[in-house]
């Protein structure tokens, strides 16, 4: 079983940005696809951007193509999900998801593990 949990999120004013990590609690996620999503209040979970296990393909939503990058270190510990220029329109909880050896997909259900989620507010 794979416990992720996410950080970084917070309050910002639009047009800025955010860094979020998703990392696996007591081992490393190298062999894990991992999606982020998020959910606003009264919304389902929307796919955001997602990297493949060996960190060679990304797929992005395009409501953040040009302004977010998906990325893993080296030791492929921890995912990280750069937010530029954000707008209040990205205001939601996102989650980091993970697939064990497996395409990067859009659908939540795809995923076998998940994070407690993080807020992120963007002020007008």
């Amino acid at each position: 079983q794979v416990q992720l949990g996410e950080s970084g999120g917070g309050l910002v004013q639009a047009g800025g940005s955010l860094r979020l990590s998703c990392a696996a609690s007591g081992r490393t996620i190298s062999s894990n696809t991992i999606g982020w999503f998020r959910q606003a209040p009264g919304q389902e979970r929307e796919f955001v951007a997602g990297i493949l296990w060996t960190g060679q393909t990304t797929d992005y939503a395009d409501f953040v193509k040009g302004r977010f990058t998906v990325s893993r270190d080296n030791a492929k510990t921890t995912v990280f999900l750069q937010m530029n220029s954000l707008k209040p329109e990205d205001t939601a909880v996102y989650f980091c998801g993970s697939r064990y050896y497996a395409e990067v997909t859009r659908s939540p259900s795809d995923y076998d593990y998940w994070g407690q989620g993080t807020q992120v507010t963007v002020s007008s």
